[in-house]
């Protein structure tokens, strides 16, 4: 009796409808990704099953799969099949015979060696065997097989995905090479904002300068449970105070990034684009998420998805320079930007479409530098190039943007946090266009986020006083 479809429900045999040669099996093919889901759930981090380099040198000469891996096929066998629902284990013994690679087809088998009326407990003969046949495994299960006839809906398999490159780590790991950045926190008055400051301290990524009301800064610490020995501190009566003097130690050059701490963002923003502030610059600000999403090959940068609410076709212009200079940043020296809409084809009553058209005539005519930029492009066929071909979109940028440049805040807001919430991405936050880079998080980000959010600001404000573009 082979394996019944994903689809088919779980019918048990009973004790009495068992007899002796009645057997069962199921055929798996042995993945790289069931390695690394076993260790995960396992904890089982052997290197012998996980680093190639080490398993070169083991007695078996190559990477190889966990033994108890191969053993929850028995158990799968049992559980679901013959005796199936209802069935209690009792107890198994092994013998590894061969190692199973991955790449490896294994087929486990279960035959009825035994019955024992006494409490209904059955013998099985435990076998699995690779694709030639030979066995890996062997041994005996004892069970309880079940006294009442069940038939119950098969439940569907959770979906996972297996999140093999960090593509944070080098952005975290130039970083911490460099010397620590002088960053006022703006505002931290609560213990969010404490940590943020002092995790990017202990990594080496800042040296932080708290700027906000002395009392509210310490009880915010104190509350933490965290030390502010050797932190500076900048008193001001209140956060507009505090953002305030945060934009002159920026302009005086005393300190060379900002962080958000307890406030709001606008009031934040507000004071960097003041009338009369060292910071402001020709380009607009703009929010950029830079993204690590597990189905995607490169990191994926969306912009704007904070800052402008409906910006203009000047300030699309501006919000997708600012995304442009942060990927040459990151070492892409010709990005290509995705200018997103809800089609692809130019349609007159869709400003979307209009604007997309002419950022694209705007980069082939050197008004937007350093990328390749093409739209309107529709989300399927940017990150699709088989969508696009489907269309038959012919498009420089489809199927490998790394910047998706939306048409509007809500937008870029619902795709951003869509692919943070639903494909398991990560997204680093930070806003460009001022004199100095601004570090955004949020209390809901982990703490790899906050840091990479750091380490972005860091490389940023490095290239800034390199020469890099304003």
């Amino acid at each position: 009796m082979m394996m019944k479809s994903a689809s088919a429900p779980l019918v048990n045999r009973t004790f009495d409808e068992l007899a002796v040669g009645d057997t069962a099996s199921l055929v798996r093919l042995a993945t790289p990704d069931d390695i690394k889901l076993f260790a995960a759930v396992s904890g089982d981090v052997n290197p012998a099953h996980l680093d190639a380099q080490y398993a070169k040198s083991d007695m078996f000469g190559h990477v190889i799969v966990h033994g108890m891996w191969t053993a929850a096929l028995i158990s799968t066998v049992l559980g679901t099949q013959l005796p199936g629902p209802g069935t209690i284990y009792l107890g198994q013994d092994l013998k590894f015979l061969r190692p199973v690679a991955p790449g490896d087809t294994i087929t486990a088998t279960v035959t009825v060696t035994e019955k024992r009326d006494e409490k209904h407990i059955v013998l099985f003969d435990t076998v699995c065997t690779n694709q030639d046949g030979d066995k890996v495994l062997s041994g005996t299960a004892t069970v309880i097989a079940p006294a009442e006839k069940l038939s119950l809906p098969r439940i569907p398999v959770p979906e996972v995905s297996i999140r093999g490159v960090d593509r944070f780590a080098p952005i975290l790991e130039q970083a911490r090479a460099m010397e620590p950045m002088p960053t006022a926190i703006v505002h931290p008055c609560n213990v969010a904002a404490i940590q943020s400051a002092i995790e990017a301290r202990d990594e080496g990524l800042i040296t932080p300068v708290l700027v906000g009301p002395r009392e509210k800064i310490e009880a915010a610490a104190e509350q933490a449970s965290l030390s502010l020995a050797g932190i500076r501190i900048e008193a001001t009566e209140h956060s507009h105070a505090a953002a305030e003097r945060a934009v002159e130690l920026a302009t005086a050059g005393e300190v060379t990034s900002l962080m958000k701490g307890s406030l709001h963002t606008d009031e934040l923003l507000g004071a960097v684009v003041a009338a009369g502030s060292g910071l402001r610059t020709d380009r607009r600000i703009s929010h950029v998420y830079v993204l690590d999403v597990p189905s995607y090959h490169k990191v994926l940068t969306i912009t704007d998805a904070a800052i402008n609410i409906a910006p203009t076709l000047e300030q699309k212009r501006d919000i997708c320079q600012n995304a442009i200079d942060l990927m040459h940043v990151l070492g892409v020296d010709n990005p290509f930007v995705a200018v997103l809409a809800a089609v692809e084809v130019v349609n007159p009553v869709m400003p979307a479409t209009l604007d997309a058209s002419a950022l694209t005539v705007m980069a082939m005519r050197g008004q937007i530098t350093g990328a390749r930029v093409d739209g309107p492009l529709a989300f399927d066929n940017a990150i699709s190039l088989d969508a696009a071909k489907i269309k038959q979109i012919d498009s420089p940028v489809a199927g490998h943007p790394d910047i998706l440049l939306v048409p509007n805040l809500e937008a870029g807001n619902m795709l951003a946090k869509q692919l943070i919430y639903l494909a398991g991405a990560d997204a680093a936050g930070l806003v460009l266009g001022a004199r100095v880079p601004i570090i955004l998080t949020s209390r809901a980000d982990s703490l790899k986020v906050r840091l990479a959010s750091v380490a972005l600001a860091k490389l940023a404000a490095a290239h800034r006083k390199t020469g890099g573009p304003s």
